[in-house]
């Protein structure tokens, strides 16, 4: 089944799991300017949603549940790449992009 590219659930081939999406990375000190850089980011990118809690964990059963799991993973890994090494340490092992941020 093809997603309409304006879905939320769409995911551009090109698009890496290791893209350090905003810099300079999350601190301690920075929250502020990074959330909003990163928001801006995932706006662009129709993957804000996974974030702000609009978009949940679907059902495995559910039609949808691949893509959401791909998105959801996506985010994670964009989280995870955007943060400072400490905060990573911490990060790396939440699986859903809404409890990380």
């Amino acid at each position: 089944q093809s997603l309409n590219i304006y879905s939320s659930y769409y995911m551009h081939p090109s698009e890496s799991p290791t893209t350090t999406l905003v810099s300079p990375q999350l601190d301690p000190k920075n929250y502020s300017s990074w959330s909003k850089s990163m928001l801006i980011t995932l706006t662009a990118k129709n993957k804000v949603k996974f974030v702000n809690g609009s978009i949940s964990k679907l059902a495995a059963t559910r039609a949808l549940f691949s893509a959401w799991k791909i998105c959801n993973n996506m985010v994670v890994s964009w989280l995870v790449h955007s943060v400072s090494t400490s905060i990573r340490q911490i990060i790396l092992w939440m699986d859903n992009a809404v409890d990380i941020w």
